[in-house]
């Protein structure tokens, strides 16, 4: 705290937060996939609850904000890299593990303040998936939201294979591409995919159980350089909120840029592996 208030040259505040978003380009009816770093925006009287307030004074009930509120701490134990378990726990853990549940399961650390507060807002809704739900407020919460198939939750019967079908954009908040959650639906749509068999604690029919599905090995280490690409290749809507460095870029441009980039990358590595042999 005392570092945030150091660099911070006045207080931010609500007003200023919705006045710095409508600046950047955020508008009224948007539909918006936000990634955020509380700390970047700097001092904020209020913190989470002013910078959300602000979001949805600029957003209004004409459009839709949707926050990643993933949970991938409930899953199998023999993954767990950070740090790992003992092997002797994996069975019991996986017998223990309370179930997955849309009001209290909390969001992954990572994510930040504002994404775990955000759920418990009034009229937002978090979608069913175990590992990789979003939250959502606003006019297209439900469409958006449900239904989130199990298997490749990332993919196109995902919240962001909707988001991808709308004009919708992606608001990044301090948060750098490396989170960039759109790029995921990318690797669904790309020629090189291995498929992985993951599992997760769920309520079915009230009783919890344990499931597992198919997922995609994702590769979150190169969206740093594919959104560094991205950018130089197109422009971006690019200014403050507070002392966050922040970013609004369609989504649909977004993963299609990811798609080729990602392709080209593979088709590379391809070719290097083909010339030694």
């Amino acid at each position: 705290m005392k570092m945030v208030i150091e660099h911070t040259k006045y207080p931010r505040t609500k007003q200023s937060i919705a006045a710095d978003l409508r600046k950047l380009g955020v508008k009224r009816g948007m539909t918006i996939l936000v990634h955020s770093s509380l700390s970047r925006i700097g001092w904020v009287n209020g913190g989470a609850t002013a910078v959300i307030q602000a979001l949805m004074e600029v957003v209004t009930e004409e459009g839709t904000i949707v926050m990643p509120s993933q949970s991938v701490e409930l899953s199998d134990p023999a993954r767990w890299g950070n740090p790992p378990v003992p092997e002797a726990w994996w069975k019991v853990i996986r017998e223990s593990m309370p179930a997955y549940d849309p009001q209290y399961t909390p969001v992954t650390r990572a994510l930040g303040q504002i994404a775990e507060l955000f759920r418990s807002f009034p009229g937002v809704e978090r979608s069913e998936h175990p590992n990789y739900s979003f939250t959502a407020w606003g006019k297209d919460k439900e469409e958006i939201l449900h239904p989130h198939s199990m298997e490749f939750g990332l993919g196109e019967q995902s919240p962001l294979g909707k988001l991808y079908d709308r004009d919708s954009y992606v608001l990044q908040l301090g948060a750098q591409f490396d989170s960039a959650t759109c790029f995921h639906l990318a690797e669904y749509r790309i020629d090189h995919k291995q498929v992985i068999s993951l599992g997760a604690p769920v309520l079915v029919d009230g009783d919890r159980v344990w499931q597992e599905y198919q997922e995609l090995e994702f590769r979150e280490e190169l969206f740093a350089e594919v959104g560094e690409s991205y950018k130089r290749e197109y422009v971006l809507k690019e200014g403050k909120v507070g002392s966050a460095c922040c970013r609004l870029f369609s989504i649909k441009e977004a993963v299609d840029y990811a798609e080729k980039w990602l392709n080209q990358f593979d088709s590379k590595i391809q070719t290097r592996k083909d010339s030694t042999r």
